[in-house]
């Protein structure tokens, strides 16, 4: 029997692949430390609404990610291909279509751009 996957549409879809990825993070040997004391409470919700504004176009989120990894230590290219790694099969395992495609590319550029900037 084929399990057949939905598009992302919602932003229960959203806090599905977020709550996914993160729990994978959390677990990960090579990113996992970067993430050890993150105030969980606080974070998840600034990521739903992160992802809800650039793939569901949905009003909330206020910020700039970017200021936000700059001060993180050691930064190598491997974290990045490990980080997107994991997202892109959390993606994969749950959804698939347009939006999903989307969603993968847009964390690409994301991780392709804050490499750019923060490996030395």
């Amino acid at each position: 029997m084929q399990i057949i996957k939905k598009e992302v549409s919602t932003p229960e879809d959203i806090q599905l692949i977020v709550d996914s990825f993160y729990q994978k993070v959390r677990e990960n040997e090579v990113i996992g430390s970067y993430f050890k004391d993150l105030d969980w409470s606080k974070h998840l919700p600034v990521m739903y609404s992160f992802w809800s504004k650039i793939i569901l176009q949905q009003d909330g989120y206020k910020g700039n990610p970017f200021d936000k990894h700059v001060k993180l230590p050691n930064l190598k290219e491997e974290h990045f291909a490990e980080w997107l790694k994991l997202f892109t099969e959390t993606v994969d395992v749950n959804f698939q279509g347009e939006t999903a495609e989307t969603m993968k590319l847009r964390a690409s550029t994301i991780a392709f751009i804050f490499k750019s900037k923060l490996v030395k």
